[in-house]
């Protein structure tokens, strides 16, 4: 299975970074992705659901430490690479795009999170209305 696109929506938030969807063989979507800082640094928290004792729930996530450092590494890359390159944008006056990221970004580092990153830090889940839709 391969990441054939990222797409990356920055978010101005203390832990909340950026909102993400990954495209799979150019035929499946995973939308409502989360990037987050916690106390070890960035982390990619997959969609979740909160249940009604206030813990979350995975709706999808990787299903094997392979997988999962692989999508770590693509969905960091492209933050890091839209992040940094709307940095430069505005301190050289550059307009600069928003919305997906490049396809096939290879390298980064892995996020530090243990498991899927849903429940990794209380209260770092959108409400329900806060996550947006596709």
């Amino acid at each position: 299975m391969e990441i054939t696109d990222v797409k990356v929506i920055p978010v101005d938030d203390e832990k909340l970074k950026a909102f993400v969807s990954i495209v799979f063989d150019q035929c499946f979507v995973v939308t409502d992705i989360k990037i987050i800082h916690g106390p070890k640094g960035l982390f990619v928290s997959m969609p979740s659901k909160k249940r009604k004792d206030g813990t979350f729930k995975d709706i999808a996530h990787p299903l094997n430490n392979q997988m999962r450092q692989y999508l770590e590494e693509k969905v960091l890359t492209v933050y890091r690479q839209q992040v940094g390159a709307a940095a430069g944008a505005s301190s050289s006056g550059v307009g600069g795009g928003t919305g997906a990221g490049p396809s096939g970004a290879t390298g980064g580092t892995p996020a530090g999170g243990e498991g899927s990153g849903a429940a990794a830090e209380p209260g770092s889940g959108p409400a329900p209305s806060e996550t947006p839709r596709t």
